[in-house]
């Protein structure tokens, strides 16, 4: 339970209290009960209410009405309670020092959240509207997205041999010494393409220059490959390459620079054999490109179950927070 939930209902109880359990209660002017009398003005219920609802209201039916519409759409399985599990396992570690206890004093301050049990409802919430999102990425890719990734980015199984020269530096070297190390690197990997114009085996210039230990005996030979098994330079460069034909400018990975040599490729896989993992590439890419799509996936699934917001406040509050939020990402993007 969220912080300002457990303050928004901690208070209503201690108002219900004021004016139901203790006898005799004030009454103001108005008619209204009161809950604080002092010198000056006096606090009616409804005041105390109305201030709890501007301040806290939002976000507690936000959460009341995920919730309810969540635990409707998906089940509590294995899957989700191992998931939370583990969670909650690297929670202790990182921020509780190994301690529950200390665990839940990081938690209080951050949501209000002061034992175990809310935090796991807490939690599967977080993963249900995880779940939500991933579910509307998935729907919302179309036939034409799919038809275009596939004639664009699929490819059959590529073979090739490579060359790998990394730039000869540390994790405590300066910027400097970096471009340096980069620079030389570099330089050494055309030193390699101009040995092969010159007609030198490009596996015994593996076995001399590599630094990829574990292939550079084989000649740099490398398992077949496909969509996604390696860096995007490195796959687009193995694609663009005739068979038999080394890239004859060094290809830059996060690894170093690569000249690479290929030699072979399957027949593209039909279109029904990678549809699957196609859809679920894009909808990945939505998720990583859109930044509103959380706030979009979300706000759809509750009028999916028809949610309407009968206070004209509250409601208010909801539209302002939808469109502001929206705008915010899409300035941080």
């Amino acid at each position: 339970m969220k912080k300002n939930t457990k303050k928004l209902l901690g208070v209503l109880t201690i108002s219900m209290l004021l004016v139901t359990g203790c006898g005799k209660v004030p009454k103001l002017e108005n008619g209204q009960d009161a809950v604080i009398t002092l010198k000056g003005e006096n606090i009616s219920v409804d005041t105390l209410y109305q201030e709890m609802k501007d301040k806290f209201a939002l976000s507690v039916l936000l959460d009341l009405m995920d919730e309810e519409i969540l635990n409707q759409k998906y089940e509590d399985t294995d899957e989700i309670k191992t998931t939370i599990e583990s969670q909650i396992k690297l929670m202790v570690a990182q921020y509780g020092q190994g301690s529950e206890a200390q665990l839940l004093q990081q938690t209080y301050s951050a949501w209000g959240i002061d034992n175990m049990s809310d935090l796991r409802d807490y939690l599967k919430l977080q993963q249900k509207r995880n779940l939500a999102v991933e579910d509307y990425a998935k729907e919302s890719v179309t036939e034409e997205e799919i038809n275009q990734f596939y004639e664009e980015t699929i490819f059959g199984d590529i073979t090739v041999r490579h060359i790998l020269i990394e730039p000869d530096v540390d994790s405590n070297a300066t910027d400097a010494e970096k471009t340096t190390a980069e620079e030389e690197a570099l330089k050494k990997a055309n030193e390699v393409i101009s040995k092969l114009k010159n007609g030198e085996k490009f596996e015994d210039l593996a076995k001399e220059y590599s630094d990829d230990e574990t292939n550079k005996e084989d000649g740099g030979l490398l398992p077949k490959f496909s969509h996604g098994d390696y860096e995007e330079e490195f796959e687009k460069a193995s694609k663009d390459l005739e068979i038999g034909k080394y890239t004859t400018t060094p290809v830059k990975t996060s690894y170093g620079y690569h000249i690479i040599y290929k030699e072979a490729q399957d027949e593209k896989p039909e279109l029904k054999i990678v549809e699957d993992d196609i859809k679920e590439e894009i909808a990945e890419n939505k998720l990583n490109d859109d930044a509103t799509i959380q706030l979009t996936a979300l706000e759809d699934l509750r009028k999916e179950y028809e949610v309407e917001i009968h206070d004209d406040r509250l409601k208010e509050q909801y539209e302002t927070y939808l469109k502001n939020a929206k705008e915010q990402l899409k300035e941080n993007e």
